[in-house]
């Protein structure tokens, strides 16, 4: 006879519908231009990013903190799918009801305490006000422009990115949230873009 314990089914359910996250693909290619990495790859990038380099984090951010942010925060493309932040003609007001939605549902599949304490780590990133949201979102931001400098620009050339484009979409949230991570990138960028 099998028992079912409910609050273990719910966090399987969630757990499960998560690794649909696999299966949205970002306009950003691995650091070898093989391919386009998925929202899964990502998250998972983006928490190792946060690991490492947490000692460039402004003093009071609680780098775990961060990490789970960076775990939890592209859930929502899995019903909403990914927006390229470089892609023209964006309906934002769209994009965010998509995403609360989708939270509403993904969230929701857990036991609710669990699923209350994770999407507020959510809706904290999604925000950025507070000081581990707004360096989890600089590292959001800094990790593509990374693996396009790897890749030889294989995302970029997809998307007709431009310096500019990169110093007006992508600067601002990384000067803000690790300013010293954006005066280690900038350089390298304007090298790149100059050739």
């Amino acid at each position: 006879m099998t028992v079912r314990a409910p609050r273990l089914d719910a966090q399987m359910a969630f757990l499960t519908q998560a690794d649909a996250l696999k299966n949205v693909v970002r306009a950003t290619a691995l650091c070898d231009g093989s391919r386009f990495e998925n929202s899964g790859e990502h998250s998972w990038h983006l928490a190792l990013y946060a690991l490492v380099l947490g000692e460039h984090a402004p003093d009071g951010v609680n780098i775990d903190r961060v990490i789970r942010m960076l775990l939890l925060h592209d859930l929502v493309e899995i019903d909403a799918g990914d927006v390229p932040i470089h892609g023209e003609d964006i309906d934002h007001a769209a994009i965010e009801a998509r995403e609360q939605a989708a939270a509403d549902r993904i969230f929701g599949l857990l036991p609710t305490d669990q699923g209350a304490d994770l999407r507020a780590l959510w809706d904290e990133f999604e925000a950025a006000e507070t000081p581990d949201a707004i360096f989890a979102k600089a590292l959001d931001r800094f990790q593509p422009p990374n693996q396009n400098l790897a890749s030889g620009g294989a995302g970029w050339r997809a998307h007709d990115v431009t310096l500019a484009k990169i110093e007006t979409r992508v600067a601002p949230p990384i000067k803000r949230g690790a300013p010293a991570l954006w005066d280690w990138l900038h350089p390298q960028l304007k090298a790149w873009f100059s050739r």
